[in-house]
């Protein structure tokens, strides 16, 4: 008779789960035994936050649940700040907590905490299986409820006496089925083109809805056909390239200040799997005129108008949508909006003119952007990124163009800055061929460091960028602007290649604008983790411009 790890086990293997993320405890210890005995690829790393990022990550990349394994009481609460990223990212997480006995429970036994009340607010669904013969269920019922509608994490805490104990009766575990493409209805979809060939200025926004639904093809064919302009953010940023034609670069007007003039003059805007939230300014008039049409298309009916007005709601899967939209346009290709599209692309080259001429200060310590601008004359164009959060990182991303799919990961809505580091474990085990590099700050660094030590062990040659300005650089911004002062944003001008080194892998300290080819070149050739200390200067980005707004003193 098979025990529940056992159990667990033949469950992951049935849904085709073959990687676990984890971080090895007491409670753990036989279900990580079976599971190393049956061969599925263990990836154990330093800090329970950055296994659930991993999963996370591994989830966005794969566009299907990963799998966190952690065990109890403080394993599990460090857990949840993963948990809670792939929620505001509604990404497909399995969250697996073991726990104390569950035969000890309603005394005081060491670690014992409510797990599942304390997953449940950032959850779709949470529960603790009571007896081995239920993990198959519970697992299978996971699955199903992390990939239904707008995906999102689960969450099981399963005490250890489930995992050791034998099964007397197995209950069936139910089968993931197919997600359903919803698809608009005919009017729908006539509607949605009428308004958009009797606009004289629309804008097409795609956000990650593209990229989960595997849009790409279907996206392209639209814009081809239609000529619209596109502008893109969160991961559809690569879903097409950046160099299409009608493509216009980042929707989000902290990093592209063209969009600042653009988006209020638009009338018909087409939102494409995107939330209408913080990063469109809610729709609101900091970004949009109060008289253009919006058209948004969601997977959630909840989304549809709920900061904004809309002309027409669709209520539909993304990949589905454009289809139907290809289908009812034929052959018919319309004729570009010449005097508009020259608009748009006057307003890009110019702000792409502005970061080039910030770059041309070749002063010491590096300016971030320059910085960029050289890293640009030397990125191999498959590079695929892990960005984190800070100004350094902003100069980054308002700077290099977004090319390959699925190759610009960002930390989701809740901006939990240094996961940028655990999230390039799963992004350099899918593109082993492919470069990586993760884009960081001092300050985000620390939080997951210790991870430099994950990609040593499992041969993982991630290049690491950090920009080190020796402080929380957009906070010393922001505080310096806002309050007149600063306080608690000073770090020292530690030498992480150094650290890099100890944990054995390789690294360069780089302090001028000559040093950044040579280095990254060597970066690439090496078959180690390398890490390349950037002495920076502290820059407001465009981005602490944008959060900025009026608050300058």
């Amino acid at each position: 008779m098979p025990n529940g790890a056992e159990l667990f086990v033949d469950a992951l293997e049935k849904l085709k789960i073959d990687t676990i993320f984890t971080l090895v405890g007491d409670h753990l210890n036989e279900v990580l035994s079976a599971a190393g005995k049956r061969g599925l690829n263990i990836v154990d790393m330093r800090h329970e936050s950055g296994v659930t990022h991993a999963a996370d990550a591994y989830g966005r990349i794969h566009r299907k649940p990963g799998l966190s394994l952690v065990t109890g009481g403080p394993g599990h609460t460090n857990s949840l700040t993963g948990i809670a990223t792939a929620y505001q990212a509604a990404s497909p997480l399995i969250a697996v907590s073991g726990a104390p006995s569950s035969a000890l429970a309603g005394r005081q036994v060491f670690q014992v905490i409510d797990q599942v009340g304390m997953a449940a607010p950032v959850c779709k669904w949470a529960a603790a299986p009571s007896s081995p013969g239920q993990l198959p269920f519970y697992l299978g019922k996971a699955y199903q409820e992390a990939t239904s509608g707008r995906m999102g994490p689960v969450h099981l805490s399963i005490p250890v006496n489930v995992f050791e104990g034998q099964a007397d009766a197995v209950l069936p575990m139910p089968m993931p089925s197919s997600r359903p493409e919803m698809a608009p209805s005919p009017a729908e979809v006539r509607r949605a083109l009428d308004l958009l060939a009797n606009a004289e200025r629309p804008v097409v926004i795609g956000g990650s809805g593209l990229w989960w639904a595997d849009a790409g093809r279907e996206l392209k064919q639209f814009l081809t056909r239609t000529k619209l302009p596109y502008y893109s953010v969160t991961m559809a940023r690569g879903v097409i390239r950046d160099d299409f034609p009608t493509a216009m670069g980042y929707s989000d007007g902290a990093l592209n200040k063209a969009v600042h003039q653009v988006f209020p003059e638009a009338d018909v805007v087409l939102v494409l799997g995107k939330r209408i939230d913080y990063r469109m300014a809610l729709g609101g008039p900091r970004l949009f005129s109060p008289q253009a049409k919006f058209i948004q298309i969601d997977i959630l009916p909840q989304e549809l108008g709920l900061t904004r007005s809309l002309e027409l709601g669709i209520c539909a899967d993304v990949r589905s949508t454009l289809q139907a939209l290809n289908t009812t346009l034929g052959k018919e290709t319309w004729k570009p909006r010449t005097a508009w599209m020259k608009r748009q692309r006057t307003l890009r080259d110019q702000w792409r003119a502005t970061l080039a001429s910030i770059a041309e200060d070749r002063a010491a310590p590096i300016h971030p952007a320059a910085f960029f601008a050289e890293l640009a004359k030397v990125l191999p164009e498959d590079t695929m990124l892990a960005w984190d959060g800070g100004d350094f990182i902003h100069w980054g991303r308002a700077t290099l163009p977004a090319n390959n799919p699925g190759g610009w990961l960002r930390l989701g809505p809740l901006g939990t800055i240094g996961s940028a580091l655990p999230n390039a474990v799963p992004l350099k085990m899918a593109y082993p061929d492919r470069p990586v590099v993760m884009i960081t700050g001092d300050g985000s660094l620390g939080f997951y460091i210790a991870e430099l030590d994950t990609l040593v062990r499992h041969n993982l040659p991630v290049i690491i960028i950090v920009g080190n300005d020796a402080g929380w650089g957009l906070e010393r911004e922001l505080q310096g602007a806002v309050c007149g002062s600063t306080v608690a944003c000073e770090l020292r001008p530690t030498r992480y290649d150094l650290v890099m080194k100890g944990f054995g892998g390789e690294g360069e300290n780089i302090t001028s604008l000559d040093e950044v080819g040579p280095a990254m070149q060597r970066a690439l050739q090496s078959k180690k983790p390398y890490l390349l200390n950037v002495n920076s200067r502290g820059a407001r980005s465009p981005f602490t411009e944008w959060q900025l707004g009026g608050k300058k003193k």
